[in-house]
């Protein structure tokens, strides 16, 4: 079976497509319009180019159109969940129509490594996007591999990114990690130990 796989980074990348390529030819797509700013998606995608490239394994960009991002995720600012659903909604349809296009029989996506995504949400986006094309969608949650993943990529000297990609989880990944450092601080200036 041809199967397209979307790639959000080159770590998130390994260990699906290690798993698919056992029974599967495989392609890859990096189709990520929600990733800002333009430096970054362009640091994520050369990492996972890069890495493809030594060893051999077809990759293919997708358009770069951050307004279709803003466009899907409109009025969704303050609903983190409803936005991811948006933009996963948004990324699997552009690999699903691709890979209709193009004669691949299925589509799978490196999302579901993060124990920080909605692995469901993830599920049900690329099922109706691939059903939309009328092609398969290979649900598979690899979140048990992200040890693994995080292991290997480290081990590659790939970039690892500290927020998911999009402004917005941005903004919010700053002031998370602003909130840590200000705990530890007071920790610290408490006489406790971390």
């Amino acid at each position: 079976m041809r199967v397209l796989l979307h790639a959000c980074c080159g770590p998130c990348f390994l260990e699906p497509y290690d798993a698919l390529v056992k029974e599967h030819e495989v392609e890859v797509a990096y189709a990520n319009p929600n990733i800002h700013p333009l430096e970054e998606y362009e640091h994520r995608r050369d990492v996972l180019f890069e890495h493809a490239r030594g060893e051999g394994i077809p990759v293919r960009e997708m358009p770069y159109e951050p307004s279709a991002w803003m466009r899907a995720v409109a009025g969704l600012e303050d609903e983190p969940k409803a936005r991811c659903r948006a933009c996963f909604e948004l990324r699997m349809k552009m690999v699903a129509e691709e890979a209709a296009r193009e004669g691949f029989d299925a589509v799978a996506t490196t999302l579901t490594v993060s124990p920080y995504q909605d692995a469901d949400s993830i599920s049900a986006a690329g099922a109706a996007a691939a059903e939309a094309a009328g092609i398969r969608y290979m649900h598979e949650d690899y979140r048990s591999h992200y040890s693994e993943a995080t292991r290997r990529s480290r081990e590659l000297g790939m970039y690892r990114q500290n927020y998911c990609g999009c402004l917005l989880s941005d903004i919010e990944a700053s002031k998370e990690r602003a909130a840590r450092r200000a705990e530890k601080a007071a920790r610290r200036s408490d006489g406790q130990t971390l």
